[in-house]
């Protein structure tokens, strides 16, 4: 970019709200426009071809974003890709017209990517091709830094002296076509991306934290794809009132039902049936329709095939021998519950209880979140299995292998080594 290019950049800027001078008070300013303003949406491979070339050809880092249709479709794919990079500008790539963007991908080649919470959109982006080898993620960084407030509206805001307009983050980015309020949204989402990330990496540097947050971005960048989930049905709300195996199997039957005809009909599944109508189902074991239409969630406005769909699922539950039930309170992995530990294993209460104390008294020195500085999962399955000798290298070989970062380690390990070792 010229100077002169340079300049008006700043001074578009500046005609919504610049930055206020850092001598004088001013309340945050909004930022109203990308400065080139709202780039028309990518749909085709000849248009996705201009915008490889042009972030070919730019510089610097790559700002990434994706909008994904939570809780009005099936699954987390995106709908739709915002980039801005140096030199090229803006970019809005509808990703169900263009799903494959592998050769963008290519084309940025080993560039960082800007990201606000990668590990949100990671997942979507991987599913069309677009990984990162290197990444900086905002939000992350936010944390490390000890910033109360994280969100990438108060972000921008208390670093940046903008205001976003956050009113289009729950739409339906399915929706076709864009509304153009909507697609200016996501263009200001990475209109300062870039910006907030060096002023971020200034405010790390100067704690002394720099490192610790490239550990981090490296261990998001380098992460396989998370595997499926075990048993997802344990997951629907209020399965803690189910405690029969009869129960648990009409909870499984129907949650299965619902996430097929979701992914049939690509609709989110709590738009099919809610988590409420399935439990209520399964206490109350509905021996034929008309018994299950006086149900929460079974009322009139469901059609006469959606209830005979509903109860033919409860009705399969109803026939499972014993032994094909699922099992009440499975433990998938890990230690149980910490409230069951004084009953259990009060030494392992007491080391969980020390453990807890050293880690946020630290955190709260280092000043960043306690689950940033290490997972409670991490700490609670160290205090309920500790190594065989309590040692401190064998506590750090025990933190690496929970997946804990370098810096982590060194900072963690004397806390949990005392904690060990008072309670043996």
């Amino acid at each position: 970019m010229t100077d002169a290019q340079d300049t008006a950049a700043d001074s578009s800027l500046r005609t919504t709200g610049g930055a206020p001078p850092d001598d004088v008070e001013k309340a945050p300013i909004p930022l109203l426009e990308p400065r080139e303003g709202i780039p028309p949406v990518v749909t085709t491979e000849e248009a996705l071809a201009d915008v490889v070339a042009a972030f070919a050809a730019g510089t610097g880092p790559v700002a990434v974003d994706a909008e994904r249709a939570s809780g009005y479709r099936y699954g987390q794919r995106a709908y739709l890709v915002q980039l801005r990079r140096e030199g090229a500008g803006t970019a809005l790539i509808d990703p169900v017209a263009c799903p494959d963007l592998s050769g963008l991908c290519a084309a940025i080649g080993d560039v960082e990517w800007d990201l606000h919470a990668a590990t949100q959109d990671l997942p979507c982006l991987r599913e069309i091709g677009m990984i990162p080898s290197l990444l900086f993620d905002t939000e992350l960084a936010g944390r490390l830094a000890g910033f109360p407030r994280v969100g990438l509206g108060a972000m921008v805001e208390g670093v940046l002296g903008y205001t976003l307009e956050k009113g289009h983050s729950a739409v339906d980015w399915s929706t076709r076509p864009l509304p153009e309020p909507w697609l200016r949204y996501a263009a200001l989402d990475v209109e300062l991306l870039v910006d907030l990330r060096d002023a971020l990496e200034k405010e790390l540097d100067r704690q002394g934290k720099l490192d610790w947050a490239h550990q981090e971005f490296d261990a998001i960048a380098s992460a396989p794809p998370a595997p499926p989930r075990k048993d997802p049905w344990r997951r629907t709300s209020g399965m803690h009132k189910v405690r029969r195996r009869r129960q648990m199997a009409v909870v499984r039957e129907l949650w299965t039902t619902r996430d097929q005809v979701a992914q049939r009909r690509d609709i989110s599944p709590g738009k099919v049936l809610g988590d409420t109508a399935i439990v209520e189902a399964a206490l109350a074991l509905p021996p034929h329709v008309h018994a299950l239409t006086g149900l929460t969630g079974f009322g009139h406005r469901m059609g006469r095939r959606q209830l005979e769909q509903w109860q033919a699922a409860i009705d399969r539950a109803r026939a499972l021998p014993e032994s094909e039930l699922p099992q009440p309170g499975q433990q998938l992995s890990g230690p149980p519950p910490p409230r069951a530990w004084p009953d259990r294993d009060p030494a392992a209460a007491a080391r969980l209880s020390a453990a807890r104390a050293g880690v946020s008294a630290l955190a709260e020195q280092l000043g960043l979140p306690q689950e940033n500085l290490i997972t409670p999962d991490t700490v609670r399955r160290l205090c309920w299995e500790p190594p065989a000798e309590v040692t401190p290298e064998a506590v750090a070989e025990a933190l690496t292998a929970h997946g804990a970062r370098r810096w982590q380690v060194e900072h963690v390990t004397p806390i949990l080594v005392t904690a060990l070792a008072e309670h043996p």
